[in-house]
């Protein structure tokens, strides 16, 4: 192992908050290699970016020499996180979650080291735990303290129920830790509340409080919201290499350098920012698929762009209609079928008015111009993604 010095100054980057540095700088002067928790609840099949940023951060400390431990929420995702929720989430059955689960595992491990990773199911504790453990746990937490929480207080300020059974969601997680004997906790800046839960409940069960380690939510391919799939700014681990790489490209020079961090753990190389953007693009993909997956997603980037060969560059498809005209509805349809992104006619005419915007080469520079579209055509709608009409 590295000084514990050292150690906590390689931790430290990327996180957002460390509650304390003083208390984690004394777990790791105590020679043993530290819990290091991250809970996950798999509501659904795929992951994007965005949640990798707490798993690359469990990695550092596996490769620091601590044991990762991942908390496969069987039973607190049967209530579903309400955390930053305004309304109640749906009801998933066990199957469902356990059929998520194991997609889930085999993304996460191509990041985590499956051979020093402690993997297990809550539902290991909650499903025989009688109810005379859960009341006298309830009674740990006031209504009060569960009322302070922005999500809750505004739901009810709205007039908007809040079930019961959202209410013990924390409890759930902060008993995780107790399981587990937890040293450290990492999660989002929107999970502060519930890992405190959980250092209340250590601290009553004899046990040494858990460090709270949580690490800042990543904004999406917009570069202003936190990637999301119901935003559409989102890229999935699991989507195929070409699309992962494209979308990548697309994100600005001052969001490279925070992916690059929070993604890679590593600083911006120095050099051309579009060699730095294809490098990053380069190695996620090739980290979720293959070192061939991501050669050939390069290549075909540059036969697209870099070359600008777009006639021999396989492209998605967009069926536009035969009598479509209007230059900005077009460019928004194509953005939302083919990427899935999300943009306004404003945004539209501002891709026009900045030359990014051609048809088979040659750029539309008139938002009111008439348009001839045939199949065939190769429709660029910015400096990264060509569509061709089908």
């Amino acid at each position: 192992m590295q000084s514990p010095q050292a150690q906590l100054e390689i931790l430290k980057r990327g996180a957002a908050q460390i509650v304390s540095e003083a208390e984690l700088l004394a777990k790791l002067r105590s020679g043993r290699p530290l819990n290091v928790k991250l809970g996950v609840d798999p509501t659904a099949p795929d992951i994007h970016l965005g949640f990798t940023v707490a798993l690359t951060k469990l990695r550092q400390f596996q490769d620091l020499g601590h044991q990762a431990i991942l908390i496969i929420g069987d039973f607190t995702a049967m209530i579903g996180d309400p955390t930053g929720r305004s309304k109640t989430r749906p009801h998933l059955s066990h199957d469902q979650i356990m059929q998520n689960a194991a997609s889930f595992q085999q993304q996460a491990f191509k990041i985590l080291d499956p051979q020093r990773t402690r993997t297990v199911f809550n539902g290991e504790w909650f499903e025989i735990m009688p109810f005379e453990q859960v009341m006298r746990l309830n009674a740990r937490v006031t209504l009060q303290q569960m009322l302070q929480r922005e999500d809750f207080k505004a739901r009810v300020d709205r007039g908007e129920p809040v079930h019961l059974h959202e209410i013990q969601y924390p409890i759930m997680q902060g008993w995780d830790s107790v399981k587990v004997k937890a040293d450290v906790e990492i999660g989002g800046t929107d999970q502060l509340f519930n890992i405190l839960v959980g250092r209340d409940l250590q601290r009553e069960e004899g046990q040494e409080q858990q460090v709270v380690f949580l690490m800042p939510l990543l904004e999406g391919l917009d570069g202003v919201q936190k990637m999301s799939k119901s935003l559409g700014n989102y890229v999935g681990v699991s989507e195929p290499p070409v699309t992962m790489f494209g979308k990548l490209m697309s994100i600005s020079d001052t969001l490279m350098e925070r992916y690059y961090l929070l993604l890679l753990g590593e600083a911006l190389p120095a050099g051309h920012p579009m060699d730095a953007k294809k490098q990053l693009a380069f190695r996620l993909v090739e980290r979720y698929h293959s070192r061939e997956g991501a050669q050939a997603a390069l290549d075909d980037f540059n036969t697209r762009f870099s070359k600008r060969d777009l006639d021999k560059a396989e492209l998605p498809e967009f069926a536009v209609q035969s009598n479509a005209s209007d230059l900005l509805s077009v460019i928004v349809a194509g953005y939302g079928e083919c990427f899935q992104l999300k943009k306004s006619r404003g945004d539209a005419r501002r891709l026009v008015e900045q030359g990014s915007v051609q048809l088979n080469g040659e750029k539309l520079l008139d938002v009111k111009a008439s348009l001839e579209l045939k199949r065939g055509d190769v429709l660029r709608l910015d400096k990264t993604r060509a569509v061709r009409l089908a």
